[in-house]
């Protein structure tokens, strides 16, 4: 009997034990999407919501900050969404925040869907991918465009049905690309809640009901500890160089370094660099909307360049080529609607310089071109040498260090007179008294 209070006493802490565990255990998972959406991005949501799963998270709260990106990436991303075992939350965060594009059917795939103050929603029309089109306009194949529109279309509209959201905003999203403020977007139904950060979201979604693949759960978030899942640093390098102006320089980057391992051959580290640099750069291009036609006028720039140093066109190719460098630096990417576009300083930064430095190799090209030819026989021609012997009118003259036959077509020269050679015969010089020198 006298062990029975001590087994109460036990069952008591292990019972305060267990609570204070689980009172810790209760957590939120935070992922974060800056930037544009790309396969990157796709694998590291994929781990987070895995990891989120597995460490028995009360949600996955995805605070997001996108101008879009590519739509396979975004699928992967809104599949995971719809099939994950944990409530997915996303809330478009910090102020100042946009869901443009893949952010909106992101958005619709979320079980809870917020915004912070000062964000916006919308403009979902799909920008086709390394088309031939020019800045802001169509594609020439516009049946292949209404499909991939009425595609997403349908994507959307069943992720937006599903969450009980505003399916026919969603559908002009993509159709019109329209925007909305947070606080129409609440009022239209195309978000659930406005939170001014994370706290306030945190409260605003305890008790909230949602349905997940497996079925209904209740969120308990009000006390909830928020753990950040960051990226990894194979993920973050793989994004980052899928930044617009990152991919810009790395494929200017790259053919400056061939171009420099072509010139100067056996250099070794320009040519290495050049080749990882341009190997990068076509992966973070293959992540982005290309334009062909902006990626082919500057390799043709890169050309003109190069047959500028090799003709004589006096800088005119040059020209041509910063023209051409230019504006296939502003078309690179299909539409600035879709928010990915070269930054105005990088192409600026770019061109001054590639002008600058294609002037500079031209100017000393065409003064190497002028002066006159410093070996061969040119380079015999009026030079001064000095006459070892009498010339009356044959004898010896020394000239640049070699001692040569000389024949005077200026009467008879003495021994120890500089001479100017007038020409060249064989191996015999016809020169004349040098009367610069005296």
């Amino acid at each position: 009997m006298a062990r029975l209070p001590l087994l109460l006493g036990l069952l008591v802490l292990l019972g305060l034990l267990a609570a204070t565990v689980q009172a810790q255990d209760n957590h939120v998972d935070l992922l974060q999407i800056r930037g544009t959406i790309d396969p990157a991005m796709a694998d590291y949501i994929d781990r987070g919501i895995a990891q989120a799963e597995g460490d028995g998270a009360q949600a996955v709260i995805i605070e997001m900050d996108t101008p879009g990106g590519l739509m396979d990436s975004m699928r992967e991303i809104t599949q995971r969404i719809i099939s994950a075992r944990v409530p997915v939350v996303v809330y478009v965060s910090p102020q100042g925040a946009r869901a443009a594009s893949a952010g909106v059917f992101i958005t619709m795939a979320a079980h809870v869907a917020a915004m912070a103050p000062n964000t916006n929603i919308g403009a979902a029309h799909p920008v086709e991918l390394g088309g031939p089109g020019v800045p802001g306009g169509q594609s020439p194949d516009n049946t292949l465009l209404e499909k991939i529109t009425n595609d997403a279309v349908a994507s959307i509209r069943s992720m937006a049905q599903r969450r009980g959201r505003n399916a026919d905003w969603a559908e002009r999203s993509v159709r019109e690309s329209i925007s909305h403020t947070e606080q129409q977007a609440l009022n239209d139904h195309v978000v659930d809640l406005l939170a001014d950060d994370m706290p306030g979201l945190l409260r605003q979604l305890d008790g909230r009901e949602v349905t997940l693949a497996g079925g209904k759960t209740t969120l308990r978030t009000a006390d909830a500890t928020v753990r950040r899942v960051d990226m990894s640093l194979l993920e973050d390098f793989l994004h980052t160089i899928s930044n617009p102006n990152i991919a810009y320089i790395l494929l200017i980057l790259g053919i400056y370094g061939l171009i420099y391992e072509l010139a100067s051959p056996g250099a070794i580290l320009p040519g290495v660099i050049g080749v990882i640099s341009l190997l990068l750069a076509f992966y973070a291009l293959g992540t982005l909307p290309v334009n062909y036609v902006g990626l082919g006028l500057i390799f043709f720039a890169i050309v003109m360049f190069i047959a500028d140093v090799l003709v004589t066109s006096h800088g005119v190719l040059t020209g041509g080529g910063l023209i051409a460098l230019t504006l296939g630096s502003l078309m690179l990417f299909n539409s600035p609607s879709s928010g990915v576009s070269v930054a105005w300083p990088v192409i600026a930064g770019v061109v001054l310089a590639t002008g600058g430095f294609f002037f500079f190799v031209i100017a000393k090209v065409i003064r190497a071109r002028l002066q006159p030819a410093m070996t061969g026989r040119e380079e015999l021609l009026q030079a001064t040498g000095v006459a070892r012997t009498d010339l009356s009118p044959q004898g010896y003259v020394f000239l640049q260090g070699e001692l040569w036959k000389a024949v005077s077509e200026d009467g008879n020269i003495p021994k120890g007179t500089s001479v100017k050679v007038l020409s060249e015969k064989g191996l015999t010089l016809y020169v004349r008294q040098n009367k610069e020198n005296g």
